[in-house]
């Protein structure tokens, strides 16, 4: 190699070249230059044989020598030294200390030379790797633009100057053709550390593609005044984002879109043509989910806060554009609020009301042994359950328009005698599936939950501590690319993961497991060999 045996001025224009060519420092390449002629001296003078080479960075003097162990015996007099022979180079030579033995120059062979090279080109690329990787660690979030190198199998690895990106092919815009010598613009989404080299993970389908492409279209985006507080995407085909303005006088809306869309215009050209709908986000959610289901109209909205679900109610006519094609118009409003829409006509929300009066309406005469009317009119006042019969004031029953307290007062020792009745029925079966009697002195067990635990096997105190909340509530998995649902001991209760941890604690606390005032244990931390 030229670098090897070439003149001291040589050996730093090289060092510069490569420094230059490759961004990274010149000290990296005079320190594998120097590792590299350091290994060609050890193919003359012996593998074993410790060489060091030194070139000084502003002559570019080369200097060869061997260390050498002062040592009391020598037992290998390529690495050792005695005493006497040290101080012959150094009188203030002590055993333990180094001598550095200065060798002669010489001409480095063919193979030496090329094993030189090999040595060079290895640590200059290890440095252009550390540097790169040092470069984009910290710039995950940034759109960067590059030109494609090649194509391979779908993916394309991009040229972003100091860098190569990988754009993998589900990462690009469906339908979405790109050749060698395009420019491309992407998003940075992952920098990692990989054998080769680090890889520079790009995406043109993330949601924060989009994001970054409005902040720089946007002024008032890149400003802060405007602020993107969720975006969701079908790449390639439709997006949804949610804006708010911290400035009243800025109108969010109106500030993406731009003078005759000018501004939305540019990021929908950059996606392929994808159409954006841009949503005023509302802190709250009902008014943001009917903002986000646009443009269909909504009638009512009724929310399950606990579960994060709400139920749409939208005209017969709107149906189909509150669904969308193939659905995509409430997945990506379900994508944007991170709640669950249930929608419907209002035709089908009047049949379900209707369905629903008639259930109640039914149960009350039946459990109460009341006539149907008497059980429309509990119905049509709100009552949902026997139950809320049974312990509301007797007041409250009276003040009903046409009962008096005598009729109040008949109609709750009925409720109260059906719930008595029902509740030895559970109790007969809780005794018939083997549920021990201490199950029922877990707080929050109800008699209902004891027959669920014995249908699922869970006996006894010591079985329901050792359940896990999945246990209890179910959970849902991914196979073969379809959710299937495990049902829990409690499916079908109006019952949340924080109500099941909370039963599993007192569980364990009745077990002795635990200390009733001890720091919670999470639920799902049940010992392998008790759940």
């Amino acid at each position: 190699m030229v670098a090897v045996s070439a003149n001291r001025l040589e050996l730093l224009q090289i060092a510069d070249a490569v420094a230059r060519e490759k961004s990274i420092d010149r000290g990296i390449v005079i320190a594998a230059m120097e590792d590299a002629i350091a290994k060609a001296a050890r193919s003359r003078y012996g593998q074993e044989t410790d060489i060091h080479a030194d070139i000084n960075p502003r002559t570019g003097e080369l200097r060869l020598a061997r260390h050498l162990l002062v040592v009391d015996e020598v037992e290998n007099t390529a690495t050792e030294i005695t005493l006497d022979g040290a101080r012959r180079h150094n009188p203030a030579a002590q055993v333990g200390d180094t001598i550095a033995d200065t060798l002669p120059p010489f001409d480095f062979g063919r193979i030496a030379a090329q094993s030189a090279k090999q040595v060079i080109v290895q640590k200059v690329r290890e440095a252009e790797r550390d540097r790169q990787y040092d470069e984009y660690k910290d710039r995950i979030g940034d759109v960067v633009n590059g030109l494609v190198k090649r194509v391979e199998y779908g993916n394309v690895v991009v040229d972003l100057g100091r860098g190569e990106g990988i754009l993998r092919r589900d990462e690009l815009l469906p339908r979405e053709t790109v050749k060698t010598g395009d420019r491309i613009r992407a998003y940075i989404y992952d920098v990692r550390r990989e054998p080769r080299g680090p890889q520079i993970f790009l995406s043109r389908t993330h949601p924060q593609f989009m994001a970054k492409l409005f902040a720089q279209e946007v002024p008032e985006i890149y400003d802060g005044i405007v602020e993107i507080k969720a975006v969701a995407r079908d790449p390639g085909s439709r997006a949804k984002i949610a804006v708010i303005s911290r400035d009243s006088s800025v109108d969010p809306v109106g500030a993406c879109v731009g003078m005759r869309g000018s501004r939305v215009q540019a990021v929908v050209n950059e996606l392929q043509g994808e159409k954006i709908d841009i949503i005023p986000w509302n802190p709250d959610i009902a008014t943001f989910i009917v903002n986000a289901l646009a443009p269909a109209e909504v009638v009512k909205v009724v929310l399950d806060e606990e579960r994060e679900r709400i139920e749409v109610v939208v005209p017969d006519a709107q149906l189909s554009l509150a669904i969308g094609r193939r659905g995509q118009n409430v997945r990506l409003a379900t994508q944007l609020t991170g709640w669950d829409i249930d929608i419907m006509t209002e035709q089908e929300e009047s049949e379900r009301r209707q369905k629903e009066f008639a259930e109640r309406t039914k149960m009350f005469a039946e459990a109460l042994d009341l006539d149907e009317m008497m059980g429309q009119l509990l119905t049509s006042e709100g009552f949902t359950s026997v139950e809320e019969i049974a312990y509301v004031p007797i007041s409250e029953l009276a003040s009903i328009e046409g009962f008096d307290e005598d009729t109040a007062t008949e109609l709750q020792a009925r409720a109260l005698k059906h719930l008595a009745e029902v509740e030895e029925a559970l109790d007969a079966r809780r005794t018939e599936l083997g549920v021990e009697d201490d199950l029922k002195d877990v707080p929050g067990v109800t008699s209902k939950m004891l027959v669920a635990f014995g249908e699922n096997d869970i006996k006894n105190v010591e079985d329901l501590a050792g359940c896990a909340t999945d246990d209890l509530t179910g959970w849902t998995e991914r196979k073969d690319g379809e959710t299937i649902r495990h049902a829990g001991a409690l499916d079908g209760f109006e019952f949340s993961r924080e109500d099941a941890e909370a039963l599993i604690m007192q569980a364990r606390v009745a077990a002795g497991w635990i200390e009733a005032d001890a720091p919670e244990v999470e639920a799902e931390d049940a010992p392998a060999d008790e759940a």
